[in-house]
C-alpha cells in the first residue's frame, strides 16, 4: 500500500510534512540521505555530498516525479533496466550536477535511456523538474554512490554507454586516490558495459585529462576510438554547458576520451 493509500472505512492519513529548502522528505517521496547506510563499507570515495538546501520548486518536482522515476541506491536490489526503460538502449552517467547537460541529451536523443547518478539533492530536483515539464520520459535519477549502483545493482553487460563529465579532479597529490577514473573503477564498468559500450570522459583539468588518457590506454579491457591515441574533438551530442563555457572564457582547454570496451 503506498502512502496515498488507506484502508477503507479508515481515515485517510494526513500527508507528512515537507520541509522545502531542505533534504528532508517523507519515506517514499523523496531520496534518503544515505541509501546505502553507512555501515555499508568503508572505503576512500570518489565524492562529498554537498548539503546546499533545495529550493519549492526541486522540493516539488522530488514529490512529484521521485516516486516514479527516482532511485535509491541501497545496493539491496538488482535493477531491470529492460523494464525501467522500456527495452532502450540505456547509457549511465554519473555526475550530471544541476541535469541541464542531461535534460538536453535526453531530448535529443529519445531512442537512448539515460540512468543519472548523483548525490546532490537539488541537482536531483532540478532534474526531474527539467524531465517533467519536458515530457522526457527516458530519464531516471538515481541518488547514491555509483560504485555500489554498478557492483551491486546492474547485471552483466547491460550497459550501452557511460558518460563522466566533469568530475572532480582531486587537484591535490594527497587527494588523487579519490579520482574515479582508476584502474578498479574501469574493470568493474567493463563488466557491466556491453561489448563495444563506450565510457565518455571530459574534463577541463589538463593533469587529470592526462592521468584519464594513461589509465584508459593501458587498461586491458578499453581502446581509444581515434586512431591516434589521443583525445577526441568534443561530440555533438555532449552540449557545451554554462559551466564548461565560463572555464573556455578563462582558458580553460577542454578534454574529450571516448573508449570503447573491447
Amino acid at each position: 500500500m503506498n502512502s496515498s493509500q488507506s484502508v477503507a472505512g479508515s481515515p485517510e492519513p494526513a500527508p507528512q510534512p515537507v520541509q522545502r529548502g531542505s533534504q528532508r522528505f517523507a519515506p517514499g517521496e523523496g531520496p534518503l540521505p544515505d541509501p546505502a547506510g553507512s555501515h555499508h563499507e568503508r572505503r576512500i570515495r570518489s565524492f562529498q555530498p554537498r548539503r546546499s538546501r533545495v529550493t519549492t520548486s526541486q522540493a516539488e518536482a522530488l514529490l512529484k516525479r521521485w516516486p516514479d522515476w527516482g532511485i535509491d541506491i541501497d545496493g539491496k536490489r538488482v535493477l531491470d533496466l529492460g523494464e525501467m526503460f522500456g527495452g532502450l538502449p540505456v547509457v549511465l552517467e554519473i555526475g550530471f550536477g544541476m541535469g541541464e547537460a542531461t535534460a538536453q541529451m535526453a531530448a535529443a536523443d529519445p531512442g537512448t535511456g539515460i540512468l543519472a547518478v548523483d548525490v546532490h539533492t537539488p541537482g536531483q530536483g532540478n532534474l526531474l523538474g527539467l524531465a517533467d515539464r519536458n515530457g522526457l520520459t527516458n530519464v531516471r535519477v538515481a541518488n547514491g554512490d555509483a560504485i555500489i549502483l554498478l557492483r551491486e545493482m546492474l547485471d552483466k553487460d547491460v550497459l550501452d554507454g557511460c558518460r563522466v563529465y566533469f568530475p572532480d579532479p582531486w587537484p591535490k597529490a594527497r587527494h588523487h586516490k579519490r579520482r574515479l577514473i582508476q584502474p578498479e573503477f574501469l574493470s568493474l564498468l567493463a563488466t557491466r558495459l556491453k561489448p563495444g559500450g563506450v565510457l565518455h570522459c571530459a574534463t577541463d583539468w589538463e593533469p587529470y585529462a592526462e592521468q584519464m588518457l594513461e589509465v584508459l590506454s593501458a587498461h586491458p579491457d578499453f581502446e581509444n576510438t581515434r586512431a591516434d591515441g589521443g583525445f577526441a574533438p568534443r561530440p555533438d551530442f555532449r552540449p557545451l554547458t554554462r559551466f564548461e563555457g565560463q572555464g573556455l572564457d578563462k582558458g580553460h582547454v577542454v578534454h574529450d576520451l571516448l573508449f570503447r570496451r573491447k
